[in-house]
């Protein structure tokens, strides 16, 4: 420990601070090599009904933008394909009493469409400060409720009246999440599900007031994920809450206010009830059930396999049951004969954002897409792009020996792809490789060349602080876990001095939890027994210390906030600090920031906080290339390339 504060201070004391100077850039240099990712990916969805009676069902396809897709349900004619400004998403649809169709946008507006035209309009943000729309539910004379994030509130939209905060604040103090919302017209009560820490929130939009509904047992869980309300016989009308982690669903009797079962193992996303209130649908596990909501789960009929999972239910009049599922079916099943039809609606793909970059070992250029998963593989050669799906969300890539390595979001999944054989991930390759409990993301990685081994640098699961590092042994196919070495701290930045690993930290945790600590960390590693050999702070101040990079002369360069910071792996000291330019103030999270690679030219490039730029490693003079620019890597033959939200780019230095 004597050791350990001595380096600290010896650290400290060796800090030279200065400011760059500025140079004009040529921009001749620059390529787009366009879109590399597609998804038709569909999320929100709702029936609804159109002029005259017609039966309509409306679902939103993730892109940039993403778009507002309207059906006609029996001849499944595409009425209407309608962009929703700068929103590449929206988890849920309603309609409003009034007949209008309400979408809540992945960018904090709401969104409105009338059935019958090609019009959507934008409604403008719900609530200062509120970026992101989850549920929506209608509620009467026309009226509609949100749940937002980050500030953990429910909105009321009225067509007269606009937009007005119901809950008068967070529905409970320091959560960011309201993830669901259901309304009970019989007692206009509301009921609005939050994360990261669970919590059920019956409130009266009326009043404001607010009444946690949630059994202790369950405080402990991340989400209220779902909620839906349906009808039962004598007024016995029931809540269905679904809550992760754990797939747990309670059935919460809404006149006798009792929570009636709790169900484990159904991941319910949707759910439909007969107006007699003895049946309700609904999916689970790919399977179509029915069963007497009075009664129990265990009781429940499997009316149709290999389903998928329902995004959203309708019961007609003619008593025939239908539903969308995730994978775009369209089911409709008749209690009358229990037969069961499927159409497939064709979705026009969109563009997604590419979320991670990587040099590939065949020379290509590897990327990942957000949300919506997938991969697609660039070649500079050819000037084609291969669209390669099978994998959720790839937060982060790594190259060793012919094969290349993925953090996959969610559940932080660790996978390795054989280049040398075809994309098959039916056939497992890529291969799964193993995943654990409470982490979620694997941004950084460290590739040990001379050990045949990869570290992940993970964050944790939703709510959660403290990350881990993951060691993966390509000899002996094993995953070895450890704790992060700074307690309530995760793992941003990443790289192997040829001795240990050098470990750069985050104070920012999973969504949905605030940090507890205020400054990033720069510790070495070692791989072998997991021990921390030394711990300081090279940036003062600094959140999240990023783009770590082995230069020549065997130091190491890194970012924190801004921040240059030039390390010596074997004195173990910071030589110096040197600001770049300013930083915007901590709000939510950061994960990930800079990338820098030096190229053959002898310079240093980089992105950062949505710009390219050039550094002299001599001089430290600081160069402005492009703005808009993230993520970064160099092909094998110089050229550089960087994502703007969906589009590949290159520069030519």
């Amino acid at each position: 420990m004597k050791k350990l504060i001595q380096g600290t201070v010896m650290a400290l004391l060796l800090f030279t601070f200065s400011l760059p100077t500025k140079a004009q850039v040529d921009t001749t240099r620059f390529t787009n090599h366009g879109s590399q990712l597609f998804a038709s990916m569909i999320q929100g969805s709702v029936f609804a009904k159109g002029p005259n009676g017609r039966a309509l069902v409306y679902t939103v396809v993730r892109g940039e933008p993403a778009h507002l897709l309207g059906y006609d349900v029996e001849t499944r004619e595409l009425l209407i394909d309608q962009a929703l400004p700068k929103a590449d998403g929206a988890w849920d649809l309603a309609q409003s009493s009034d007949g209008t169709i309400y979408a809540p946008g992945a960018n904090g507006s709401l969104f409105a469409h009338t059935p019958g035209t090609q019009e959507v309009k934008d409604l403008g943000v719900v609530l200062e400060g509120e970026n992101y729309l989850w549920n929506l539910t209608a509620g009467v004379d026309g009226e509609v409720f949100g749940a937002t994030y980050p500030g953990c509130r429910v909105f009321l939209y009225h067509p007269k009246d606009g937009f007005s905060d119901v809950g008068k604040g967070p529905l409970v103090e320091k959560e960011n999440y309201v993830r669901s919302l259901a309304f009970y017209p019989k007692t206009g009560m509301l009921y609005a599900g939050v994360g990261s820490k669970a919590h059920l929130i019956e409130l009266n939009p009326k009043t404001g007031e607010k009444k946690e509904l949630l059994p202790e047992k369950f405080k402990n869980y991340e989400f209220v994920y779902g909620l839906e309300i349906v009808p039962g016989v004598d007024g016995n009308d029931r809540l269905f809450a679904l809550i992760t982690n754990g797939s747990i669903t309670l059935v919460y009797n809404l006149k006798t206010r009792e929570f009636e079962q709790e169900i484990e193992g159904m991941d319910m996303r949707a759910i439909t009830g007969d107006p007699n209130g003895k049946a309700v649908y609904l999916t689970s596990k790919s399977q179509l059930k029915r069963f007497d909501p009075a009664k129990n789960y265990q009781t429940a009929e499997v009316l149709g396999e290999e389903i998928g999972t329902a995004l959203a239910f309708h019961y007609a009049e003619d008593g025939k049951v239908y539903f969308l599922t995730s994978g775009a079916n369209l089911f409709s099943f008749n209690p009358k004969d229990n037969s069961l039809s499927k159409n497939k609606l064709q979705i026009p793909g969109q563009p997604i954002p590419i979320h991670s970059l990587v040099t590939g070992p065949d020379g290509k250029i590897w990327s990942g897409g957000y949300l919506a998963g997938g991969n697609a593989a660039y070649d500079p050669k050819t000037g084609k792009s291969t669209f390669l799906p099978g994998l959720d969300q790839t937060e982060g890539m790594s190259v060793l020996g012919d094969k290349i390595y993925f953090g996959i979001y969610p559940k932080g999944k660790f996978y390795v792809h054989d280049t040398k054989s075809d994309w098959a991930p039916k056939e497992g390759n890529p291969k799964f490789l193993g995943q654990f409990e409470n982490q979620s993301r694997a941004f950084a990685h460290a590739v040990l060349k001379d050990k045949n081994q990869v570290v992940f640098g993970m964050i944790p699961e939703y709510g959660k602080l403290g990350g881990a590092l993951v060691k993966f042994d390509a000899q002996t196919e094993k995953l070895d876990y450890f704790p992060s070495p700074v307690e309530k701290q995760a793992i941003a930045g990443l790289v192997y001095t040829g001795n240990y690993v050098l470990v750069g930290t985050t104070i920012s945790g999973g969504l949905g939890v605030a940090p507890e600590t205020k400054e990033a960390h720069l510790v070495g590693w070692n791989p072998d027994t997991g021990e921390k050999l030394f711990d300081l702070i090279p940036v003062p101040g600094a959140t999240a210390l990023t783009g770590f990079l082995n230069m020549p002369d065997g130091s190491i360069w890194g970012m924190g906030d801004g921040q240059l910071f030039i390390f010596d792996p074997k004195s173990r000291q910071v030589k110096s600090v040197t600001k770049l330019f300013d930083y915007p103030p901590f709000k939510s999270h950061i994960w990930r920031s800079a990338f820098m690679v030096q190229h053959p030219d002898g310079n240093i490039y980089g992105t950062d906080w949505e710009k390219l730029f050039k550094l002299d490693p001599k001089t430290l003079e600081f160069t402005e290339l492009a703005k808009e620019a993230a993520l970064l890597v160099m092909g094998e033959d110089g050229t550089l390339y960087f994502k703007r939200k969906t589009e590949l780019w290159s520069f030519r230095p």
